[in-house]
This record gives C-alpha cells, structure tokens and sequence, in this order.
C-alpha cells in the first residue's frame, strides 16, 4: 500500500493536561475528516503539535504521549512555551494571518517571532525526514510551515512533497509588505504540487513568483532550478453525509424541537464563525440593525442567533473585538428590544454538534459574510443539513466558497445596505426559489466532498511526479553526457550551433550588458583551436555587436536570426534580398508602447526590430506585450514580416530569416561525424527541427521543444563545452559511431567502427 506522511501545525488529537492526567481528544476538522478518507488506498503517518507544551509534561508523561499517539498512527513535535509564543502566536497569528487576510494594520514584524518560525519549521524538518522513506509522499499544510517544503528538499532531494495553503494567498501588493517574502516564496516552492482553494490565490501566488524570483508558468507549470513544479486549485469540500444525514437523527430531532419552542414563530438569522476580526461580525452586526431601523415590522418576527467561538483570547486585537462586540449587541438589543422579544442572541462558546446541525437545519437564513476567508466551510455544512431544502444563505464574496455557491446571495460584507436589502430578500424569498437554488448546491457539494479533496490532491501530486520522469528521461543526465563526449572524441569532423543568449550567457536587465566573460571566450578559443571543429554561434544579435564581442575568434558569426552571416576570417554579407523599410511603420509603435511600459526598451538592427521588456513589472509587461503584438498584426498582414514573442521580447523580423534555413546550409557541406545544437526559446525550434536524429539538439530549461534532450541551466551548457574541449581522442580508438544523414535528402550513410584496444 502507497505511504505518504501528513505535516501540520497540530496533530488531529488533542493532548491537554489536567491535573496530573493527560487527557486525549480527536478533531472533527475538515482535514482530519478528508485524511481518514484516504485510509483504504494509503497508509499515513501524521506529524504535528499535540497541542501541550513540552515543559508541561514529565518524560512518563511524554512517553505515555508518544505511545497513545503512535497507536493513532500519530508523531508529536513537542514545541517549547516560548516555541508556541513566538512561532505559532507571534509570526504564524500576528504576522502572516493578518496580513494574508489583507488586515496589515495587524501585522506585526518582528525578527525574533521569524527566527522561531524557522526554527520551529527546522524541527518538523528533523521528524518528518526521521521516518520519511523513498517511496513515501510528503503532505504539508497550511501557513505555519511554507519553510518546510524547501527545507526537506535540501534535506531529501528526491522526495515527493505537496503543500496546501488553507487561507487565502494575498496580492503581491499586500504580500510584498513581507520583509521575509522571498523566503516563503522559496520554502513554499520546495513542494512538487502546490494547492489553493480558488484560482484568486493561484493567480495570487503565481504573480508573487514571477516579481519575485522571475519564474513564469506556462497553465500554472513552474520550472524552478531544475524540476517541474504545478500549482492549481483544490477547492476543499465538507463530509457531506456527516451533515446531511444527521438530522434525522433522534438527539438532532430534539434539538430542532427545544428551537421550535424557545424561538416560537421568530423566523431565525444564524451566524456561526471563530471570535476572529476577519470574520466581518461586527460589519454584519451593523447591517442586522440597519435592518430593523429600516424595516421596524420585522420587530418582533424575527431573531439573529450569533454563535461566536472564543479563539485566540490572549491577542489583544481579539480581546478588543471581543469588547466591541459585546457593546455593539447590547446596543442592538437596547434600541430596538421589546417585551418578551430579544433582537440578538449571543453564544459566547462552543456547542455541541446536534445543536449546530439542528440551527443549520431550520435557520431561515444564513449570514456568512467574512471580510476575508480562505473556504469556509460553514456554509457549506449549513446547505448540507437543510434536508428539507428550505432557507437562504448569504454568503460574503470575500470567502473562497463564493466562487462555487453561486446560487447564494453573494455580498461585498463592506456593504451594508446591500446586506440590509439581501436580509430583506431572503425573508421574502418564495420556499420553491429556496429550494430550487439549495438544490443546486447540495448536489455540488454532494460530489465534490473533503474526500473527493484529498483523492484529487494525492492523485495531482502523482501527476506531477510523472511529468518530472518524463521530462527526465529527455534531460541530459550524466550517462547520456558521457556518451555525448564519446562520440564527440570519436568523431573526425564536428559540427557545432550554440544560440547565444540564454545559452552561452544568462539574461540580464540590459540586453547591451551581456557580453561575454573572459572564461567563456577561452572556452570557446579552445573549442575552436581543434580544427575537426566547426563552430557557428547563431544569435539574434546584431552584426555589429557579435563582430565587437566574439569577432577575435575563429567561428562563424550568424546575426539576426539568420540575416547576417560571417564565415570565419571572412567578412558579413547578407543572405538573400531582405527588406527593411517597413521599419519607418512599426518603430513608432514599439516606441508608443515603450513610452507606456516603464523599463522596455527598442533594439533596432538592420533587418528587425525588437521590443524588450525585461526591466518591467511583469504583469504589465504581460499585458502590453500582447498589445502590441496586436497593434502590430495589422500592420505587417502582407509585407511578408513575422512577429515572434520570445522571452521578455516581442521581435519583428523577415518571415524568410529563420536559424533553420542557416542550419540547413551547413549540414549540407559535409557529412559531419558529431553535431551539436544548442539554444533556449522559440527561434532555436526551426534549428532543431531540420537537425537529423542523430545530432545531439538540447534546449537549456525545461519545456516543450523539438531538442532531444535538455538542461537546466547556462552553467550546464559551458560545462558541456569545457569538457567537450578537453576530450581527445583515446590512445587506440574508441566507441562505435555512425555518421549523421544529412536531413535534406542525401541517401548517403557512412558507418565509422573503431575497434577497442
């Protein structure tokens, strides 16, 4: 049975301690719900905080812990007092919840809460690679641990690791308020799946990627150094049946009944939420008594129950909200009070969960309006209990379920004269309409359960784990690179094409600042000094700075894709008649878009014009990219000119000039023994694609390509060419090789066989 190991910040069981004894007591939450569900295709191990200080506990006690927890197949992390202070209340609760849930008035940083945190995630680094074995997949959630997810991958490099964020994921203009930004960003892009409940916080977290460490995705596809890493939605979904199925139950039933009773003919509001200020209860509160103000014949007829659960009662912006509340509802229940009537009822507490599924079941309306949430869950088990299909959910668009409970009344909870007049409509609302919409989401709500959430993670994260293998296969490992350097030192003659930027050197803001290094015109000097070497450097450069920057070496130069060539030792000549005078359309236009992208740029060569917009922001870059490739369409439709969109580059060009025709002309010169191609975007494809099947094509960084095989990095291609250039041929011969076909139709094959020694 496949194994995999669950991470977080607490364990599904609640250790506590009263007196001298500990006391045990198991979670009913959504995730410990959703991984019980997966017990039949796996088996797992489940790290986390037991919830009691290590200081706390005598080591019988600790060793009575472990042992109790082991046979739930449980593995405490004992964290210290000053651990649960500074990690779990400091960073996690001051720092990264508020912030996270657009509340940065909230935040607090503080570089002794960041330094526990990372402590903290170091220690559950230690456990989960104690017992992690090479088979098992690695589960971690939520904001407590974005370290961890890097932190085994240094740790364990070939482990399978999914990471799931259970609140939203801020904009990048909230997220970057973070000083430590760049270190979530890393640890979180350790995991191999990354999942969010709505697309708003892929989108969210993918824009933070790309500013902060300029990795684009391709359908949310990321390559980060050299693997593959996925990050889409997971929207979690609720025991379906544990909700709907409980109100036929007899305790429930006498629960529905004491309601019935207590309430009389009030028609019933709930609300039901964590003390928590993102929950948006004082807002709705408000609108509550805007309603009664506005509408004084429902005096009498109607009630809100409010169900606040005490949580995090030592923070003191929860003590003051705790404080405003509890004004606030006197306030409501003195103005607008009658005899025998009470506008509000408060619960300051938890409840029992027949109690909970009983006013689910008969609440004639719902009212969950967070200011900001990343699911909740609530609503969804609210519609889940009303088996009768009566009752109207109203439902904040700020909270993650929005996106798939459509059929709710959806409100900004900043608006309270749009909740005053929803609260109005849900009164009024017809029973068939309720039905009718309640209808809709139970069956949603049916399939899609915190089973089917799991499955679909686990199963995604399987997906990925077969992308990376099959992108491995066509990466260039070692025993393929070796046996690459055997047939270059068995070859007699040698063909060579290398792209030059994002090949031979790495991007840089500045296009005019990448000249090459000093070890890189060696390398390509010694390379060259071998005289069974050809060496064709292909660049989309123009000739005037190929000639300044590699014009000392004996190679041939190829400038602008194709348009420009100079044979070593010779002189630049232009290939073909190429026409350059639709230049005077297109430059103001690319001129008109660099005046409304700040950091783009224009390159001007003779026979193309290219638009650069490295130095931008990149969403904007993003956008004006396809702009102007638009506003350009219409320009070039019949002058025979192509627009190409590389990497942070839209060029304009010749369609006649490609790296493919230039390719083509050098393979037919000779029946070349090794040929090597290498280059990394879109204009190095037409050269890949004419090259025979026994030339060695690599694209550098991971993708959809023609090239047989790829690599990560530059640094990887230089390498190939150092070694390459000291290689000889073995004293006595060498491996077997065969000749290449020259792809343009010779039907000439001519096998060479050195004998070993």
């Amino acid at each position: 049975m496949n194994r995999f190991i669950v991470v977080s910040n607490r364990l599904p069981v609640k250790v506590s301690k009263q007196g001298k004894s500990i006391c045990f007591q198991s979670s009913a939450g959504g995730l410990a719900t959703g991984m019980k569900s997966l017990a039949d295709t796996y088996s797992y191990r489940w790290l986390g905080w037991p919830g009691v200080a290590r200081e706390q506990l005598s080591s019988a006690q600790t060793a009575e812990v472990v042992d109790t927890l082991a046979q739930q197949n449980c593995l405490p992390v004992f964290l210290s007092q000053r651990d649960v202070e500074d990690y779990y209340h400091g960073f996690a609760n001051r720092t990264i919840w508020p912030l996270f849930h657009y509340f940065p008035q909230n935040t607090v940083y503080e570089d002794r809460c960041w330094q526990s945190y990372r402590d903290v995630n170091e220690r559950f680094c230690d456990e989960v690679a104690a017992i992690a074995g090479p088979d098992d997949r690695i589960w971690i959630h939520d904001y407590q641990l974005m370290l961890l997810p890097q932190m085994i991958r240094e740790r364990i490099p070939g482990a399978l690791i999914g990471f799931f964020l259970h609140i939203p994921f801020p904009s990048y203009e909230i997220f970057r308020l973070l000083p430590w930004r760049d270190d979530i960003v890393r640890g979180i892009l350790g995991a191999d799946l990354v999942g969010f409940h709505t697309y708003d916080y892929v989108r969210h977290f993918l824009s933070s990627v790309c500013r902060l460490t300029g990795a684009e995705h391709t359908l949310g596809d990321l390559h980060v150094a050299d693997r593959l890493v996925k990050v889409d939605a997971f929207p979690m979904g609720i025991d379906y049946e544990k909700f709907s199925g409980a109100v036929g139950r007899e305790e429930v039933k006498r629960e529905i009944e004491n309601n019935r009773r207590e309430m009389g003919s009030c028609r019933i509001i709930f609300s039901v939420d964590r003390l928590d200020y993102t929950k948006g209860i004082l807002q709705r509160l408000e609108a509550f008594d805007a309603f009664l103000t506005r509408y004084p014949e429902y005096k009498g007829k109607v009630r809100f129950i409010l169900l606040a659960i005490p949580s995090r009662t030592s923070v003191d912006h929860y003590q003051m909200l705790k404080e405003q509340l509890d004004g606030l509802i006197g306030k409501i229940n003195g103005s607008h009070g009658l005899l025998g009537w009470t506008p509000v009822l408060y619960l300051y507490r938890s409840i029992p969960f027949e109690k909970l599924v009983a006013l689910y079941h008969q609440a004639d309306v719902a009212l969950i309006t967070p200011l900001r949430d990343g699911m909740n869950l609530v609503a969804k088990e609210c519609i889940a209990a009303k088996c009768h299909g009566r009752g109207v959910l109203i439902l904040s668009e700020m909270a993650g379920a929005a996106s798939e409970m459509g059929e709710a009344l959806i409100v900004n909870p900043n608006d309270k004269e749009k909740i005053v007049q929803a609260i109005k409509v849900a009164l009024e609302m017809p029973p068939s309409e309720q039905i009718e919409r309640n209808r809709s989401m139970q069956q949603r709500l049916g399939r899609y359960t915190v089973a089917r959430w799991a499955h679909d993670f686990l199963d995604g994260l399987g997906e990925i784990q077969k992308k990376q293998r099959d992108l491995s296969v066509r990466k260039l490992s070692d025993a393929l690179r070796d046996r690459l350097l055997r047939d270059y030192a068995a070859a007699a003659s040698r063909l060579f094409f290398l792209d030059y930027d994002g090949t031979l050197v790495d991007f840089v803001d500045r296009p005019e600042k990448a000249e090459p290094d000093s070890a890189l015109l060696d390398g390509l000097r010694a390379l060259a000094a071998d005289g069974r070497n050809e060496i064709i450097i292909i660049s989309g450069r123009d000739k005037t700075t190929l000639t300044r920057w590699l014009g000392a070496l004996p190679v041939t130069l190829i400038a602008e894709h194709g348009a420009w060539v100079r044979p070593k030792n010779g002189s630049w000549r232009v290939i073909g008649p190429l026409r350059n005078d639709w230049k005077d359309i297109i430059r103001p236009i690319m001129e008109l878009f660099v005046d409304r992208t700040p950091g783009a740029s224009v390159e001007e060569k003779n026979f193309a014009l290219a638009w650069h917009c490295r130095k931008s922001d990149p969403e904007l870059a993003r956008v004006r990219t396809q702009e102007l490739k638009a506003a350009i369409a219409n320009f070039v439709e019949n002058l025979e000119i192509g627009v190409y969109e590389g990497n942070k580059i839209l060029e304009v060009k010749n369609l006649s000039v490609n790296k493919g025709h230039m390719t083509k002309l050098w393979l037919g010169k000779s029946h070349w023994g090794f040929i090597l191609a290498a280059g990394d975007d879109y204009t190095d494809e037409d050269m890949f694609d004419v090259l025979g099947p026994q030339a060695y094509s690599i694209k550098v960084r991971p993708g959809i390509s023609k090239a047989k095989y790829t690599v990560d990095a530059v640094a990887d291609v230089r390498d190939l060419l150092r070694r390459m250039s000291q290689a000889a041929v073995p004293a006595g011969g060498g491996c077997a090789i065969q000749h290449l076909e020259h792809p343009a139709g010779s039907s000439k094959k001519r096998n060479v066989r050195r004998e070993q020694g």
